[in-house]
């Protein structure tokens, strides 16, 4: 049983989601991913203009008429979702917490699967598996999964990316495409982001908050790590302060983008004071592109 106010918050989320998909996002996400290749339908006559690459050699000889093969595409994929469930999700300084921008994004992406006929998968974790369920069709994954993201009370509080990433190597087989959705702000993952991106289609979805990347002047403040408890008193009025945390922040960031491009991992950066939507469609149409 869950309570009335996450019932509602699900129930909201699962609405605006396929709302979007429904008006906006869905003709774009199949441009983007186009399935696993090529599938024979049927053979037919040949008309002029055709490619005649296509011509069954076989039929127009048995025949006498000349027919071409025709191909459909083989759309079905297998989509997964990885949410990133550490302590540092639970903060926001606008209207939503990172976690529940991630919620959003894993629902949009499994009504997507869902409308495409696609199978949908998730993978919770922190500096430990949390949760994992396999592929599988049917609307209710998208329910769960918006469930799961808003609700699970994870037992690890860290963040190890590239433990949840191996992980997830080896428990899909089959060629998938993996959102793995994180601030990114733990080390260490790149190699096995890296290996990941080679056997499946790898999209790293970063939540961001712009108060990670720039400190407010508000006079002195303690600030918390989330994920390890450590405290700092921090003078935040204090401009030379807030210009080496700007510039640190930033340069971290430089870093992660960097390293996304040199191993062409393709990344969206979400914050959570921007519409999700913006910069998820910009990548659907970047990623049509490039086919």
């Amino acid at each position: 049983m869950i309570d009335k106010i996450l019932f509602e918050k699900i129930k909201r989320i699962h609405i605006r989601s396929n709302k979007l998909v429904n008006t906006i996002v869905a003709g774009e996400y199949e441009s983007a991913f186009r399935g696993r290749g090529m599938e024979f339908q049927q053979v037919r006559e040949y008309v002029p203009g055709d490619d005649i690459r296509l011509i069954d050699w076989n039929v127009t000889a048995r025949t006498g008429g000349a027919f071409i093969k025709e191909f459909k595409e083989e759309r079905e994929l297998n989509i997964m979702v990885a949410v990133d469930l550490s302590a540092s999700s639970i903060f926001g300084s606008s209207k939503e917490m990172k976690r529940d921008v991630a919620a959003e994004l894993a629902a949009l992406f499994s009504c997507l699967a869902v409308k495409s006929n696609d199978r949908i998968g998730m993978l919770l974790f922190t500096d430990k598996i949390e949760k994992f369920l396999p592929p599988n069709k049917g609307r209710s994954n998208i329910w769960r999964v918006i469930k799961e993201v808003l609700s699970f009370e994870p037992s690890g509080t860290g963040t190890d990316i590239a433990m949840a990433l191996n992980f997830l190597s080896k428990a899909i087989r089959r060629r998938a495409v993996c959102f793995v959705i994180s601030d990114f702000l733990s080390s260490g993952y790149e190699k096995a982001l890296k290996l990941i991106n080679n056997k499946h289609e790898t999209v790293a979805v970063s939540v961001m908050d712009r108060r990670e990347y720039e400190l407010p002047s508000v006079g002195y403040a303690e600030l918390q790590d989330a994920e390890t408890g450590e405290t700092m008193l921090v003078n935040t009025s204090n401009e030379k302060i807030r210009k080496i945390f700007r510039i640190r922040s930033q340069k971290r960031l430089e870093i992660m983008h960097n390293f996304f491009i040199a191993n062409n991992i393709d990344h969206i950066d979400i914050w959570t004071d921007v519409p999700y939507i913006y910069p998820v469609l910009r990548y659907f149409k970047m990623k049509e592109k490039k086919h």
